[in-house]
This record gives structure tokens, sequence and C-alpha cells, in this order.
């Protein structure tokens, strides 16, 4: 694996384009954040919760696991009156032979998206991942974590 360089840090902000390549390097530094939380991600199955005294509660359904690929949900819920509300809520496709994380659907209120991301263009698709970059590396800042108990498919922190 190699350093990732970040063209979001001045390129990208400087109204440069996304390149697949960049897009690329960030899917693989998404598969390293995303293992830090959930580093036995390949053998999990069902329904998980990682629950920290000040934060919010973050959950991880495992919905397929392919020899090559695992498909997740992974959310918050909110409380309202309506019931529980899922912000940011994302479907992603981990790809463990190639260390890449796919972003499949994302719904937040963060961040306008103008289509959906599986038929989405290249920027969209960075702004998706770029997106879920920093909100994986600030789940790991608060200390969540999804590790394994011998006593069954417990995960928490």
């Amino acid at each position: 694996m190699k350093m990732p360089w970040y063209p979001w840090s001045l390129r990208y902000q400087l109204g440069e384009r996304p390149t697949v390549g960049w897009l690329m390097d960030l899917c693989d530094e998404n598969y390293c954040h995303l293992t830090k939380l959930a580093p036995e991600l390949r053998t999990l199955m069902g329904r998980h919760l990682s629950k920290i005294n000040d934060d919010m509660d973050l959950y991880l359904e495992v919905l397929e696991q392919t020899p090559y690929t695992t498909l997740i949900h992974f959310t918050y819920y909110f409380n309202h009156v309506e019931g529980q509300c899922s912000d940011p809520d994302a479907t992603l496709r981990i790809y463990h032979d190639a260390k890449q994380v796919e972003v499949i659907d994302l719904k937040q209120s963060a961040l306008p998206l103008d289509k959906e991301i599986h038929c989405g263009t290249l920027n969209q698709k960075w702004k998706a991942n770029l997106f879920l970059s920093k909100w994986l590396v600030y789940c790991i800042q608060q200390g969540h974590a999804f590790n394994y108990h011998a006593s069954g498919n417990v995960y928490s922190t």
C-alpha cells in the first residue's frame, strides 16, 4: 500500500477536478480507516453496535458476505417524533482483495449530491468518498470500534 497523497488539501480546493487515480487512492484510504473500526470485517455477520459514552451509537450491519467482498450498511440513528432517522446513512461495498471501499449509496444532510451515487459522475463519487473518509476518521477519533468478543457476535467498545 502506498502512502496516500491528499489532493483535496490544496489542488482540489483551487478548483481542479478529481481524477480516477485520486478516487482510487481515496477508496484505498477508506479501506484502511474502515478496517481500523472493524478489524474482523471479513468475518462479520449480522448487526453490530459501537457504543461510547459521549457520542452517538454507531451501527454496522453486514448485508452480504462473499469470499472477496462485503456489503455493509453504516449509520447513526437519531430519535425523532416520527421515529428513528438515520443520518448519515451509507451502503458500502468492501473489496478485500483490492483493499478498496466503494460508496454504493449515501444519504446525508451535510453534502448536497445531485444524483444517486451508484450512477453518479466522477465528481459525485469523489464527494461521497471524501465525505466517507472524513466520517470514518471522526468515528475513529471518537473511539468507536467494532471489537470481537469471544462470547458471541457482540461488538462494542
